[in-house]
């Protein structure tokens, strides 16, 4: 199966770099290989499971599921196998490049840049075929392919493992010849940040909705123990529309669905007991809060830092103008906190300050407010553990 790269446009700091290199042929087969890693970039993050997911979790095991998604795991080896072989025509049996015109020296430090990224690719390609391998022995295994939600989980970290490999193959042969960074060179890496940055987000608005549905129960009257269930259920039913939903494990899907079905069942009983509406919220509510483990991933990490960066250079501008032009320590307050919403979801504390700043003219504030709001923010900003 050939790489379809016709129409796929490298991020414009990777054709930038291509277009250095003196040496037009290694250029062009390196460029072949980042067009085939986007396009399967592409291709393993748009599948969408929510069609393979039951409202159910206690299905029994059943072996015709694998029928159902044995297209999937052949779509996902075939992007992959393409990729790798591109990596296996361009590079795996050629030598890394000649020397170009220029300069000796020029040509010289240009060929052992060359000759680093091909060993880089040809690493990334092993390890991408080792993966092939054991995507196979994981969907011979009867336990994985038997369970719905233990498969769906599998596909999904499987495809994630691969794309970041494949970011990996683009970004260090890239890196060989000059200083970048993944979001100029990787493609997709930007929509896979704002994906994570809008689950983040939006789970911790739904934590704060059931921490807040918590205390209602633990503090509801008999006669209200119905209504909180019903209440429950409405949130959950919302949150299962939300694009953030698409994006969470299977596994934890697992677990919302499952306490879903437990909270309607008490949503529609007359005299629901009390307990047991507190256990669901209470359970529903530990699931949610360990949700915050997407900070921990290294896309969020790098971006939350580049944020961080840039909201304290923004404060820094601010307090340097308070004194001498109040409007423009506003609008770069009101710059810094536009920045900081992408930190939403890593700090609570933060998060209030965000969501107060969503209702307030920033940029239009003066005097002691002005200044309370821009310390409050360098705080908040100063407290802040990334990583």
């Amino acid at each position: 199966m050939a790489a379809d790269t016709s129409s796929l446009a490298l991020p414009p700091k990777l054709e930038e770099l291509l277009q250095s290199l003196s040496d037009r042929a290694f250029a062009e087969r390196l460029r072949l290989v980042y067009a085939a890693a986007g396009q399967a970039i592409i291709r393993l993050s748009d599948l969408d499971l929510l069609k393979y997911e039951t409202a159910h979790v206690e299905d029994s095991p059943d072996l015709s599921l694998w029928e159902e998604m044995a297209p999937v795991i052949r779509d996902t080896v075939m992007d992959v196998n393409v990729l790798l072989n591109v990596v296996r025509e361009q590079f795996a049996s050629r030598p890394a490049a000649g020397a170009g015109s220029g300069s000796p020296l020029a040509a010289t430090v240009e060929a052992r840049r060359a000759k680093d990224a091909s060993e880089l690719l040809l690493g990334w390609m092993q390890q991408l075929a080792q993966g092939i391998t054991q995507l196979g022995e994981t969907m011979r295994n009867p336990s994985v392919v038997s369970d719905r939600w233990t498969l769906l989980a599998e596909i999904q970290r499987l495809r994630e493992r691969f794309r970041e490999q494949m970011g990996n193959l683009v970004f260090e042969s890239a890196s060989a010849f000059g200083p970048v960074t993944r979001q100029q060179v990787v493609p997709g890496h930007e929509a896979e940040v704002k994906a994570a940055v809008m689950v983040r987000a939006i789970v911790a608005d739904l934590s704060r909705i059931v921490s807040a549905r918590l205390t209602k129960v633990r503090e509801a009257e008999p006669e209200d123990v119905q209504w909180n269930a019903q209440q429950l259920q409405t949130e959950l039913d919302a949150f299962g529309r939300t694009a953030a939903y698409k994006h969470l494990r299977a596994q934890d899907k697992r677990h919302i669905i499952e306490l879903r079905v437990r909270a309607g069942r008490m949503a529609i009983q007359d005299n629901p007991s009390k307990q047991e509406v507190l256990s669901v919220v209470e359970e529903l509510d530990t699931i949610v809060r360990s949700l915050s483990h997407v900070n921990q991933r290294q896309l969020l990490i790098a971006h939350d830092r580049e944020v961080w960066a840039g909201c304290g250079v923004r404060l820094e501008r601010s307090v340097g103008l308070l004194n001498t032009d109040p409007p423009g320590a506003a609008r770069a307050l009101a710059e810094a906190a536009a920045s900081a919403q992408s930190l939403y979801g890593r700090e609570p504390r933060l998060d209030a300050f965000l969501r107060k700043a969503r209702k307030t003219q920033l940029s239009q504030l003066s005097g002691a407010e002005l200044r309370a709001n821009v310390e409050t923010l360098q705080s908040l900003l100063a407290g802040l553990e990334i990583g």
